[in-house]
């Protein structure tokens, strides 16, 4: 596989988990769905009739950071994204990951 594509694997990857945590303890949704009416508002919406689900929303806000985040490694130098490692994909996912946990916390404790 070529050297670029894995370099923009590692930076979509990284950004994509960064920008989902971040979007999740923020809540920034970019849009909200409401499964009992069926209809979609934009950003964060309270709930109408029945629950809201930003999930899909913070999906979606983390994809479009992810991009940018891949385009401008795309643009930078092949010297400043080369220095990534395999092994710093696995790092943040992890820590994030016990980010999430920290988040859900009382879920756990209850």
């Amino acid at each position: 596989m070529n050297t670029r594509a894995i370099t923009f694997a590692m930076v979509f990857a990284i950004a994509y988990a960064v920008a989902y945590v971040v979007s999740v303890w923020h809540n920034y949704a970019l849009f909200t769905y409401h499964p009992a009416l069926g209809e979609i508002g934009w950003g964060v919406e309270k709930s109408r009739d029945g629950p809201a689900m930003y999930w899909y929303g913070w999906m979606s806000t983390a994809l479009l950071a992810a991009i940018g985040a891949t385009v401008i490694a795309a643009i930078l130098p092949a010297g400043f994204t080369q220095r990534l490692r395999a092994g710093a994909t696995w790092v943040v996912t992890l820590a994030l990951l016990l980010a999430i946990l920290y988040m859900l916390r009382n879920y756990f404790l209850r």
